[in-house]
């Protein structure tokens, strides 16, 4: 599911860059984001926050998925994902919990970890 893109900044453990939005994919260690490598020096844990829309979020593993605007999709094995505001498609997790403060066109779930809905 698309979204209209407004990302103003993401932040990869802290340190903000800026970015179209497209999505935001972890794999095997490294953070790519709209097709740029900006995997953090030295990072044990990964914790992103995505400040605007991005159409989707993939993740293997990190800490922490945050987005306060609107998202197509989020995807991750193990992690937290919390969505401030609407998600147009889906959000799964392997291992971790979801908290959406919007509505959710598609579907929840997660096979270890808790699903809250806050509005």
């Amino acid at each position: 599911m698309d979204v209209e893109v407004k990302v103003v900044s993401i932040s990869v453990n802290g340190v903000t860059i800026s970015a179209s939005g497209q999505g935001v994919v972890i794999r095997d260690g490294k953070v790519i984001v709209d097709g740029k490598d900006v995997t953090p020096v030295d990072a044990k844990e990964i914790s992103i926050t995505v400040n605007g829309n991005v159409n989707k979020v993939e993740a293997d593993a990190c800490r922490e998925i945050y987005v306060t605007g609107e998202v197509g999709n989020v995807k991750t094995l193990s992690g937290d994902v919390i969505v401030t505001g609407n998600v147009k498609g889906s959000v799964q997790t392997m291992s971790g919990d979801v908290a959406c403060g919007g509505s959710v066109a598609g579907s929840v779930s997660t096979m270890s970890g808790d699903v809250k809905h806050r509005k």
